[in-house]
């Protein structure tokens, strides 16, 4: 494994456990935690955002260039990540199965136009020939 890799895999981890552990923090009101939470969730926030300017600097790459593009990417991913949960909180606080099942599939449909966006599509070359 590049060092590289394990840099990212490490910071990625800890990133993504503290922002978990910070949104159940806010989100369970037994937990009495909502501060707590807040900082933790934010903490976690910000080491996933070091992941990326770290992962992208030990790559050689350029930083990435806010403009339109990218922003029109990150709200539609956002919207389609917040389309795939509300149907899961369908199902799962409101009781209402079939609903949430159709809402939580219209949200993987999102999250999945989302790869042909950032990726784009390309014919292979069996196609051209």
């Amino acid at each position: 494994m590049e060092k590289k890799n394990f840099i990212a895999l490490v910071l990625g981890t800890v990133g993504g456990l503290l922002f978990a552990l910070g949104m159940c923090m806010c989100l369970l009101p037994e937990w009495n935690m909502f501060d707590m939470g807040l900082v933790l969730g934010v903490m976690g926030f910000v080491i996933l955002l070091v992941t990326i300017i770290v992962y992208r600097k030990m790559s050689g790459k350029a930083p990435i260039k806010v403009n339109a593009k990218v922003l029109g990417k990150v709200l539609y991913g956002t919207l389609s990540a917040l389309v795939l949960g509300a149907g899961m909180a369908m199902i799962m606080a409101f009781g209402m199965m079939i609903q949430g099942i159709i809402v939580g599939i219209v949200g993987i449909v999102m999250l999945l136009f989302l790869i042909p966006m950032c990726v784009g599509l390309k014919d292979s070359k069996k196609d051209n020939q």
